[in-house]
C-alpha cells in the first residue's frame, strides 16, 4: 500500500478486467488500452499479468559456473582493470581499509632437529584475538640472508597435523603419485622439508580452525550450514549472520588477514631475505596462495596448485564471500601477479583443462607485461592433491625464480616426519587460547570496533580528509553496488505508447540497459510547457506512486508539471510490474544447502544494488537524452532514499539535487541474512549517513531523519563547501508535498 494515495497493487484496473481472464492477452489489451486512457488505475507499460523478461530473473551464477578470463587489449587496460579487481577482493575480505596492524610478537619454540634442517613452533597473534600457528622449517649449514616459502595448506584432514594414513600413502606410491612411503604419508611435510633443504625457511600455518589455529573452530570456519539465530543480533553476533555480512566479516577476509601476518613474520625474520619470498599451497591453499599473491607486492613468485581453472572456484565456506567474484574470477585473480613469476597445476578434478583454459589467456597478458617466460601451467593425469610430480615441478620453479643457484638439487629424499607432539605449538608452557562461541564474538566485536575508529581517522570533517573519505569509503561504495554510471546510449528507449493528457504528455516504455539485457519499466509525464527541468521520481510502490486511484496524477506530481518540470517513473527491479504477487520477503539463493550469503552474493549482485543499477541506468537515459535537461533531480520519498542515495553517490555529477526519505530505516537492524534489503558492508561503511555524506555538495533535502542530520553529513558538505543540507521533520503525509515545494523554491 502507498501511504500517500491509498493505492494498492492490486488495482480498478485488475478488478475491471476480471471478467475477461478468460479471453488471451491479446484480447484484453484494447480494453486495457481503453481503461487507461480513461485513467482508470495507474498505467502499465505491459499487459496486466505479463511481466518483464530479464536476465536477472534467470537462474543465479553459482561456483560452479563458468569463469573465463578476458585479455584486455593494452597493458594501460589492464592495469586499470587490476586495481579494480584487487579492490574487490579487498572489499569482500572485510580489508578496506587494512585493519590496525599491532607489532608482531612471535612466540618461536620447541625445536625439533633434524640432520639437515630443523623445526621450530611458532604463534603469535595476528589481531588481537586471532591467531597464525605453524611450523617454521629451517635450512641448516646456510648463511642468510636465504629465501623463504610461505606454505598455507589447504583442505586435508587435520591440515598441518595430516597424515593420509598407511593403506593411502601405499596407494599413492604405486601409483606412481609419490616416490617415498613417508611422502605419501604426509605430503605436507614433504614439500616443507625438501625446500628446507634447497636452502630456504618454509613456514607451514595453519588454515583457521585446523590444527592449533584459534578462536574459530574448524566446524564453524569450514563446516558452517545452518544460521545461529542466538549469533545475529546487532548488540552479539558471529560469523555467516546478518550483522557479519553487514559488516563483512568471513571466514576468507580472517584466512587472507592472517596469511599477512604470516608474511610480515618471515619477512621480518633477521635471516629472510625479504625480496625473495615466495608462496605456495594446493586445494584451498592454492586459493590462498592466489589472493594473497595478487594483493601483496612482496610475494615475488607464487605456485598455486591444483585450483585454477575456469569451472569450480572453490567449495569452502573459507573461499567464498560476498561480492569476490562477480564478473571475475580465479584465472583473473591469478593473472593479477603479473607480470611476477606463476606457477599453477591441474589435476584430474576441475582444473584439468587448465593447459586450454587458463594458461593461453595468462601467456597473452604476461606478453602484455613484457614477461612472456613467466608463467607456466602443466596438468597431472592424477586426483586431486599435491603429489610428488607436482612438487618435482614446483621445486625446479622455485630453484629457478628464488635464485637458489645451479647446483641445488630438486630431487625429494626421504625424511622422518614430525609426530603431531613434535609439531602442537600448544602445551604446559604455552597453553592454547579458548575457542568458543564467546572467543569468535569477542574477536568480531574487536573487528568492529577498530573498523568504526578506521572509519573516524578519516571522518570528512576537511577538504583534505573529504578526499580520502571519498578514496577509501567511496571506493568501497563502489565496489558494493558494482556498477559505474552508464555511457551515453548504452540504455536505450523501446516506447510502447503515447498518450497525450492535455496539458502533458504521457508516454509508457521500457529502458533497457543494453549491455546486461536489463529492462525497467518506465512511465515519462512530459509538461508541453517544458523547461528544461526532469525531476526522476523514486519510491518503495514503483512508478504507481506518481498515481492517485483514478489513474491521475497525485498533487505534488501536477505541481512539478505545472512548473513545466519533466517527471519520470519507474518500476525498479522486483518493483511494480515485476510483482506476480507481493513484494518477496526474502532474497532468492542459490541451490547450496548451506545458509551462507557468499554463495549467493559472492557471484550475484544483492538486490538492493540491482535497484541502484537500475537507478543509475534511468539517471544516464534522462542525462544523455534528447530532450536535453538542464537541470535532473532525484525525489525518493517514504525510505527510498536508501536506494537514492547509493546510486547519488556513485554518479554524483548526473544529479542536480536530491531530495530524500529514510524513514528513519537503517541497515544495523537488519538480522535475517535472507533480508531483501541486506546490502553487505552497508553497516562497516557507515550506514546511510555515510551514503549522504558522500552525496557532498549535492543540494540535499532529507526527511525521516528528524530535526537534525548526522554529524559525519554535516562535516562533510561543509568540507565540500556545499550548501547547507535540509531537514523536514514534519508529518510523513506531507513529506512529498514539502521534497516538491523545496525543489521549486531553487527555481
Amino acid at each position: 500500500m502507498n501511504p500517500a494515495n491509498g493505492f494498492s497493487r492490486r488495482t480498478a484496473l485488475q478488478t475491471l478486467t476480471t471478467t475477461m481472464m478468460a479471453s488471451s492477452v491479446s484480447g484484453l489489451w484494447p480494453s486495457i488500452l481503453w481503461a487507461q486512457e480513461n485513467h482508470l488505475g495507474p498505467p502499465r507499460v505491459l499487459p496486466e499479468g505479463e511481466n518483464p523478461v530479464d536476465p536477472r530473473l534467470g537462474p543465479l551464477k553459482d561456483l560452479n559456473g563458468y569463469f573465463p578470463f578476458r585479455v584486455p587489449e593494452s597493458i594501460k587496460q589492464w592495469q586499470t582493470r587490476a586495481e579494480e579487481v584487487r579492490q574487490r577482493i579487498l572489499v569482500s575480505a572485510g580489508l578496506w581499509p587494512m585493519p590496525t596492524m599491532p607489532e608482531l610478537i612471535p612466540i618461536i619454540h620447541g625445536a625439533v632437529d633434524r640432520e639437515d634442517y630443523s623445526v621450530e613452533k611458532v604463534y603469535f597473534e595476528s589481531i588481537p584475538g586471532l591467531y597464525v600457528t605453524g611450523s617454521l622449517y629451517r635450512p641448516k649449514g646456510i648463511k642468510g640472508p636465504m629465501p623463504a616459502v610461505l606454505s598455507p595448506h589447504g583442505h586435508w584432514a587435520e591440515g598441518r597435523f595430516h597424515d593420509h594414513g598407511e593403506d593411502l600413502g601405499r596407494q599413492e606410491l604405486e601409483a606412481g603419485a609419490e616416490a617415498f612411503e613417508i611422502g605419501g604419508r604426509h605430503p605436507l611435510q614433504a614439500r616443507c622439508v625438501q625446500l628446507a633443504r634447497m636452502g630456504c625457511i618454509v613456514f607451514l600455518y595453519d588454515m583457521l580452525g585446523y590444527a592449533d589455529s584459534v578462536p574459530i573452530t574448524f566446524e564453524i570456519a569450514h563446516g558452517f550450514s545452518r544460521q545461529r539465530p542466538s549469533l545475529s543480533r546487532p548488540n552479539r553476533w558471529g560469523l555467516f549472520s546478518a550483522q557479519a555480512e553487514l559488516r563483512l566479516q568471513n571466514v576468507l577476509g580472517l584466512q587472507l588477514l592472517n596469511s599477512i601476518r604470516a608474511l610480515d613474520f618471515l619477512a621480518e625474520l633477521p635471516d629472510v631475505d625479504s625480496d625473495r619470498i615466495a608462496v605456495t599451497g594446493a586445494s584451498g591453499g592454492g586459493t590462498q596462495t592466489f589472493l594473497l599473491a595478487a594483493i601483496d607486492p612482496r610475494v615475488s613468485a607464487a605456485f598455486p596448485a591444483v585450483m585454477v581453472s575456469t569451472a569450480m572456484q572453490g567449495g569452502c565456506t573459507c573461499e567464498n564471500a560476498t561480492y569476490l567474484r562477480i564478473g571475475t574470477g580465479n584465472v583473473e585473480f591469478a593473472a593479477l601477479f603479473a607480470p611476477r613469476p606463476l606457477g599453477l597445476t591441474g589435476a584430474n578434478d576441475w582444473t584439468r583443462e587448465i593447459e586450454t583454459k587458463g594458461l593461453p589467456e595468462l601467456k597473452r597478458l604476461y606478453e602484455l607485461a613484457d614477461a612472456p617466460g613467466n608463467v607456466i601451467a602443466r596438468h597431472f593425469d592424477f586426483g586431486h592433491n599435491y603429489n610428488a610430480p607436482s612438487r618435482a615441478m614446483m621445486y625446479a620453479f622455485m630453484a629457478d625464480h628464488l635464485d637458489l643457484g645451479p647446483d641445488v638439487s630438486v630431487e625429494e629424499r626421504d625424511y622422518q616426519p614430525l609426530s603431531r607432539e613434535d609439531a602442537t605449538v600448544w602445551n604446559e608452557g604455552h597453553p592454547k587460547p579458548p575457542t568458543d562461541e564467546d572467543a569468535e564474538v569477542r574477536l568480531l566485536a574487536l573487528l568492529d570496533a577498530d573498523s568504526q575508529s578506521r572509519m573516524d581517522e578519516i571522518r570528512p570533517n576537511t577538504a583534505e580528509k573529504l578526499l580520502t573519505f571519498r578514496k577509501i569509503v567511496g571506493g568501497a561504495i563502489k565496489t558494493m553496488v558494482g556498477r559505474s554510471f552508464p555511457e551515453a546510449g548504452d540504455v536505450v528507449y523501446d516506447k510502447h505508447r503515447e498518450i497525450d493528457r492535455g496539458k502533458w504528455l504521457e508516454t509508457l516504455a521500457l529502458l533497457r540497459y543494453e549491455p546486461e539485457g536489463e529492462l525497467i519499466p518506465s512511465v515519462f509525464l512530459y509538461p508541453k510547457t517544458y523547461r528544461g527541468r526532469v525531476v526522476l521520481w523514486v519510491d518503495e510502490d514503483g512508478k504507481s506512486s506518481l498515481y492517485d486511484q483514478a489513474g491521475q496524477p497525485i498533487g505534488p506530481i501536477r505541481r512539478l508539471m505545472d512548473h513545466g518540470v519533466a517527471v519520470v517513473g519507474c518500476d525498479l527491479f522486483d518493483q511494480g510490474e515485476w510483482l506476480k504477487d507481493e513484494p518477496r520477503i526474502q532474497s532468492r539463493r542459490v541451490e547450496n544447502p548451506r545458509e551462507f550469503l557468499g554463495y549467493t552474493l559472492g557471484y550475484n549482485h544483492p538486490l538492493f544494488a540491482q535497484r541502484v543499477h537500475d537507478l543509475l541506468s534511468m539517471l544516464a537515459f534522462v542525462r544523455h537524452h534528447d530532450f536535453s535537461p538542464g537541470r535532473v533531480e532525484l525525489v525518493a520519498p517514504g525510505g527510498a532514499g536508501r536506494w537514492a542515495m547509493a546510486a547519488a553517490a556513485v554518479a554524483s555529477e548526473a544529479v542536480d539535487a536530491l531530495a530524500l526519505g529514510t524513514a528513519g530505516f537503517r541497515f544495523g537492524h537488519i538480522t535475517d541474512h535472507r533480508d531483501p534489503d541486506l546490502w553487505p558492508g552497508a553497516l562497516k561503511y557507515g550506514d546511510l549517513p555515510t551514503l549522504l555524506a558522500l552525496c557532498a555538495p549535492i543540494p540535499l533535502w532529507v526527511s525521516g531523519e528528524g530535526a537534525q542530520l548526522p554529524g559525519i553529513i554535516v562535516d562533510a558538505y561543509n568540507a565540500a563547501s556545499g550548501s547547507k543540507p535540509n531537514c523536514f521533520d514534519g508529518d510523513a503525509e506531507k513529506e512529498r508535498e514539502a521534497a516538491v515545494a523545496w525543489l521549486l523554491d531553487r527555481e
